[in-house]
């Protein structure tokens, strides 16, 4: 901003002031020349923006490893780039068998230009990743366990405009046969996740996963997908998916001395012509001295990749960016009849990447609720069972004539019975309903003096306020079977 200095994100302004929900796939003039259409303002001081540069911004966190500033370095922007580093011992763990898994949750860093909206974008989050390695010949996933699953998907098509609209419903085994997802791991992956986000309780209303635009899509990815939850009118991605090919692993493979292949026996033996070399060392030691070995090993390299390459009387290789000419008849070149037990395949990653914040915040907002009970206004989490911190608060009618060591004794009891329990005796009755409302407690217990006379107490469920009379005896499995998912009301 030229009034007040402050920075910001481009794409977020333009989000924020128009209609367009990913202009981070935009070009740096085009976002330009939105802001100056739109008149967008600093957020900060009202001063409009029109005419201000906007440049591409590198979201890496810069550092210096060690005393002074000789050496740069980076915090990581995610956590997969730990697990590609050592699939080699990875590999080895899983006895170089295909496919296999790695999961990992962990801290990410991202130098954010202008952090907001509290878990939404930070510059520190916690992410959890999973890398599934799979051979893209023979590796299936069971994709009949989800192909009726129904998913609102957002296609690059229709957010082209061409027609196709906006979000649509379909279920996964639709969506691959009409070719709107590409890869199977992928759709596999995006039904196996809307059951989960379902669990969670996030409203399929606010909800979708929308596909990346051919400008936004990652370099490595050859199909991505978003999982975008409605928060406050706007989308926000809480979890990615992508088919992320074997580009890794080749990088990986081809900047290092490790081997990021997979080796994948045969049935039986195959006897095939493969291209091979067999250099004259005689030759190579005396012209190239102690780069000899390195240039054997870049011809071997350059047979298997590129045979034509041996059809000239000379073959350049490259080594430390020096370049060699070997005289072709010194490279022993020639195609060879060999047995072959299996072979060496780079495996390719499929990868569901969950932003926990995020996710965590999207549960939260999507399960706010407010309305009124007796003319008084009450908020509540609805929260489901499972997520809920507590899923039982006990409360005494009153703290006097044993009420309130009954109670006690009944939340003991409950814990014992494995059930997370609160016990609060403060305040009124109906403020200590509005305390368990407010923090998402499904059921609240309460001990008055029938539970002395006649051995039951009143069980209130969240969501509808209704009670029950529950014999002591029979708590514990009761609460037991509604955290099973047995109705309240059966």
């Amino acid at each position: 901003c030229p009034e007040c200095g402050a920075t910001h994100r481009a794409d977020h302004l333009v989000e924020d002031g128009t209609d367009i929900e990913e202009a981070e796939s935009l070009g740096t003039e085009r976002v330009a020349g939105i802001i100056a259409e739109h008149d967008i303002t600093c957020p900060t001081c009202g001063t409009g923006l029109a005419g201000e540069s906007v440049e591409t911004f590198n979201l890496m966190f810069e550092t210096s490893i060690g005393p002074g500033s000789s050496s740069r370095g980076y915090l990581r922007p995610e956590t997969a780039q730990g697990m590609f580093v050592e699939f080699p011992r990875l590999a080895e763990y899983a006895r170089n068998q295909l496919p296999f898994g790695v999961a990992q949750i962990g801290r990410g860093y991202r130098n954010e230009i202008s952090p907001r909206r509290s878990l939404i974008r930070v510059r520190e989050f916690t992410m959890a990743e999973l890398e599934h390695f799979v051979d893209p010949e023979s590796d299936a996933p069971p994709i009949e366990q989800v192909e009726d699953v129904s998913v609102p998907l957002y296609s690059a098509a229709a957010q082209d405009g061409d027609g196709v609209g906006g979000v649509t419903w379909t279920t996964i085994g639709e969506a691959l046969a009409d070719g709107t997802i590409t890869s199977e791991w992928v759709a596999y992956y995006l039904g196996i996740a809307k059951r989960w986000y379902d669990r969670m309780g996030v409203d399929m209303d606010r909800f979708r996963y929308r596909q990346h635009l051919s400008g936004e899509l990652s370099h490595y990815a050859s199909d991505c997908w978003d999982a975008e939850a409605e928060i406050d009118g706007n989308w926000i991605e809480i979890t990615g998916f992508a088919d992320r090919g074997a580009y890794d692993l080749s990088k990986h493979d081809a900047h290092s001395e490790e081997d990021y292949s997979v080796f994948k026996a045969y049935d039986e033996p195959r006897t095939a012509e493969r291209p091979s070399v067999d250099p004259d060392m005689s030759y190579l030691g005396p012209e190239f001295g102690g780069a000899a070995g390195d240039v054997a090993d870049e011809l071997a390299a350059l047979a298997a990749r590129d045979p034509s390459a041996f059809e000239d009387s000379e073959v350049t290789v490259e080594v430390d960016g020096e370049r060699y000419a070997v005289p072709t008849d010194a490279t022993g070149f020639a195609v060879r009849e060999k047995t072959e037990t299996g072979e060496h395949v780079t495996p390719h990653v499929i990868e569901p990447a969950f932003g926990i914040g995020r996710v965590l915040y999207t549960v939260l907002d999507h399960a706010y609720r407010e309305d009124e009970i007796e003319g008084e206004s009450r908020s509540y989490l609805a929260l489901p069972d499972e997520l809920a911190p507590t899923f039982v608060g006990v409360f005494p009618l009153m703290d006097k004539d044993g009420l309130g060591e009954r109670a006690r004794e009944i939340a003991a009891d409950l814990r014992e019975a494995g059930l997370a329990v609160t016990y609060d005796d403060s305040g009124n009755i109906g403020r200590r309903y509005r305390r368990q409302d407010e923090v998402g407690t499904p059921y609240c217990v309460t001990v008055d003096y029938e539970s002395l006379e006649e051995g039951t107490v009143t069980v209130r469920e969240r969501d509808s306020t209704e009670q029950q009379r529950v014999a002591i005896d029979e708590l514990p499995a009761r609460l037991a079977a509604l955290r099973a998912g047995e109705s309240f009301g059966g």
